[in-house]
């Protein structure tokens, strides 16, 4: 098994730090969701809610946004440049040591 480190800072502004599998093919909102962070997922990771949203911190190269994200977020409140959805960032190795805040809930 191969595990990355990601760094999350939640919405009262607690840093955590949590180690999430490679090999499992989860996405970004999975992990939160399995470490019992405040994300919902209320769509169950189809990009067509925002309650995963999350501001990227660190400068990662991410997967290019889809049109299916890029539509939620120019739909819902708090986007800023960074915002992406946890539901389409899939775990890999190169997100070793992301960084993200989650975003005020929608």
């Amino acid at each position: 098994m191969s595990d990355i480190t990601i760094y999350i800072k939640d919405r009262e502004g607690t840093k955590h730090t949590l180690q999430a599998p490679t090999d499992m093919a989860m996405n970004l909102m999975e992990i939160c969701k399995a470490y019992e962070l405040p994300i919902e997922g209320t769509c169950g990771g189809m990009a067509m809610c925002a309650s995963c949203q999350c501001y990227i911190l660190s400068n990662h190269e991410l997967p290019e946004m889809g049109i299916d994200e890029d539509m939620m977020l120019a739909e819902t409140f708090h986007v800023k440049e960074n915002s992406r959805l946890g539901c389409q960032i899939p775990i890999t190795q190169n997100l070793n040591e992301l960084y993200i805040e989650l975003a005020p809930e929608v």
